[in-house]
């Protein structure tokens, strides 16, 4: 059993700044890349960030300049520091873990996702 637990959304004002956090727990060997998504009502699950084990990073064009991906592998934590933030970010955030190796085989892991409000 493995699971994604994030933390750190919340409320904040334009031009403004939250960090948000994803920890995997359970009998895990390792983890490949893992990945930040969000959805907006009403709009389709978009990537935002993705990092690998070695610590390349990937974002979207929409928030390349204001979002930074890092992760803890020792901790097996990924965290998206996001600075700037504007209205149109308000989504509910997911944080993907799509190669996690365990003792039964590889597993695809989402988190329960986590609420950020940005408002005007």
């Amino acid at each position: 059993q493995v699971q994604l637990v994030e933390s750190g959304g919340g409320l904040v004002q334009a031009g403004g700044s939250l960090r948000l956090s994803c920890a995997a727990s359970g009998s895990i060997f390792s983890i490949n890349a893992m990945v930040w998504y969000r959805q907006a009502p009403g709009k389709q699950r978009e990537l935002v960030a993705a990092i690998t084990s070695g610590g390349s990073t990937n974002y979207a064009d929409s928030v390349k300049g204001r979002f930074t991906v890092s992760r803890d592998n020792a901790k097996n934590t990924v965290y998206l520091q996001m600075n700037s933030l504007k209205p149109e970010d308000t989504a509910v955030y997911y944080c993907n873990a799509p190669d996690v190796r365990l003792i039964a085989g590889w597993r695809n892991v989402w988190g329960q996702g986590t609420q950020v409000t940005v408002s005007s």
